[in-house]
């Protein structure tokens, strides 16, 4: 018995230790772009920069805030993350309350249907014309029409509305309640985990996008803030291209640490939220994924 609990023990501690290895791994490469984006530019370039900014200046984000892109970026990015995150879900939950009915007309078909296009796709040619044609080159609409839908987050919102008592459906229906008010008065407030799931996968999906931007659009005031951050990476001369600044932000930066600044605006946002739906998260992604 002792040697039992003895065992049990040492699993433990090297269990531990395995985890605080791993977070170490997980985390550090965050801390090492935030003590990089406080630490002096010129200073940086010598190297040794690891736990703590050796020379602190906060001349790099005086460099990043300075820059209207980051602005136009922003407001775009926060624009499409709401808009495009409430009405992908909305849609995607009518579909999959919708699929999730046994009596809908030809819905083996339409679900086959669904999961064909999840593995075959047109290309990214015949997608670029579709787009052209359709007067949504160069739109904001761009960035929310076609992410509208999503086949596996249909399959997800399926199964879970599946799992719903189907009394609690008739029940409805015997007071008089038509199919969207059973949708949007009891069936959605009762799937706050799945919504909360897949709300966090689109607005992180709307949030870290570039491509679209890049292929998609040609106006400036267009621009998404990843596709800013990508520029801030690409421009060995991005420090030209801003507003006028002070001499001394000037002989404190580079472009390596004014891009760890960079990076750690864009992501702050997305961090912070993250936490208060992680609760949801788990939860969410295990009862839409195995009730059925």
């Amino acid at each position: 018995m002792k040697k039992h609990i003895k065992t049990m023990q040492t699993f433990d501690y090297i269990n531990y230790a395995f985890l605080i290895i791993f977070s170490f791994i997980c985390l550090y490469p965050m801390w090492y772009v935030l003590i990089g984006s406080f630490n002096e530019g010129l200073d940086y370039v010598k190297g040794g920069v690891w736990f703590l900014p050796r020379v602190p200046t906060h001349a790099n984000y005086v460099i990043i805030f300075n820059d209207s892109r980051l602005w136009v970026g922003f407001f775009i990015t926060i624009t499409r993350t709401v808009i495009g995150t409430l009405s992908a879900v909305l849609f995607t939950a009518a579909v999959g309350y919708g699929m999730s009915r046994a009596n809908l007309p030809f819905r083996k078909l339409i679900y086959n249907f669904n999961l064909f296009t999840m593995f075959f796709g047109g290309g990214l040619v015949p997608y670029f014309l579709v787009i052209n044609a359709i007067g949504l080159y160069d739109s904001f609409w761009v960035y929310i029409i076609p992410g509208l839908y999503s086949v596996y987050n249909m399959i997800i919102m399926q199964n879970f509305f599946k799992g719903i008592p189907e009394e609690m459906h008739e029940s409805c229906v015997l007071d008089g309640a038509n199919e969207y008010t059973i949708l949007f008065k009891f069936y959605l407030p009762l799937s706050k985990p799945v919504i909360a799931t897949v709300s966090l996968w689109v607005a992180v999906g709307h949030w870290n996008s570039f491509f679209d931007t890049m292929m998609y659009t040609s106006s400036e005031e267009l621009q998404s803030l990843q596709y800013y951050l990508l520029q801030v990476i690409k421009e060995a001369s991005f420090v030209a291209t801003g507003a006028p600044l002070p001499p001394e932000a000037l002989e404190r930066i580079s472009a390596e640490t004014v891009t760890f600044a960079a990076i750690i605006v864009s992501s702050l946002p997305i961090v912070a939220i993250y936490p208060f739906l992680m609760k949801y998260f788990e939860k969410g992604i295990l009862l839409g994924s195995l009730k059925g």
